[in-house]
């Protein structure tokens, strides 16, 4: 039943993703936050289809750290999941991402619409500088942003260098980090069509002030937190339930 559950939500994704790019691009003359209220709401249907179809619902643990002001989330990468739910969890926001993903077919032209900061990975210096003054930009105008440091998603228990371009950011224009832990990987795995029922763990973490923090010691506190969280999100015994029952009052309602 699972793998039926898992291929109708794709089927549905399918069905949903094309014409909703299209909504998407008529949002261009719209002012940009209104343009993210409007092209952020396909996230919205999309963790609703996730809960009807696979029995995949979330719970979300430190809500009160999320400050009021625009911050940078730097978060752990395991899935497409957090990509989508991270629309619901948290004010509007732009992504780090690879620029080629704007080249894929409709999602990438919705992508484009949000204003996301596409880099060139192989750039070097010069992609920190894009980001530096891309992101202070976002953030000016009230947009959070949300950073993988590791730069790919990572399996279950498995860890990936931490790139230092989020420490980098928050350093160099003093805005906090706000450092974030999930399992969403054992439910919805890097390229897999079989969606596991049960509930995802997402864990926020207090915001981590910059100043007087060089990057890499900003760095280090960031991964120190997200992997301790991640080890005790793994200890919980938080996982799916073979049977696919998952009690509803145990998530929360997103």
């Amino acid at each position: 039943m699972t793998l039926l559950r898992s291929l109708l939500f794709l089927f549905s994704l399918i069905l949903l993703t094309p014409p909703y790019s299209l909504i998407a691009l008529l949002t261009f003359p719209l002012p940009v936050m209104l343009r993210y209220r409007v092209i952020s709401f396909w996230s919205r249907i999309v963790l609703w289809l996730l809960r009807v179809l696979c029995n995949i619902r979330y719970e979300v643990r430190g809500r009160e750290h999320i400050p009021a002001t625009p911050t940078i989330i730097l978060s752990k990468h395991q899935s497409a999941w957090e990509t989508i739910a991270f629309q619901q969890i948290f004010p509007p926001q732009v992504w780090v991402m690879k620029r080629s993903l704007l080249l894929i077919p409709f999602l990438g032209w919705g992508l484009a619409m949000l204003r996301p900061i596409a880099i060139n990975r192989e750039a070097g210096r010069a992609a920190l500088k894009q980001v530096t003054d891309q992101g202070r930009d976002r953030l000016k105008h009230g947009f959070w942003i949300v950073i993988f440091p590791e730069g790919t998603r990572v399996a279950p228990g498995k860890t990936g260098r931490y790139g230092i371009g989020g420490a980098w950011l928050a350093t160099h224009t003093g805005t906090q980090v706000l450092p974030v832990a999930h399992n969403a990987g054992e439910f919805w795995g890097r390229n897999a069509l079989h969606k596991l029922p049960g509930i995802i763990t997402v864990s926020i973490g207090a915001p981590i002030d910059p100043a007087g923090l060089k990057p890499a010691e900003l760095n280090e506190k960031v991964q120190a937190w997200i992997e301790t969280e991640m080890s005790k999100i793994q200890a919980s015994g938080v996982g799916h339930q073979a049977s696919g029952e998952v009690g509803a009052g145990q998530a929360s309602p997103e």
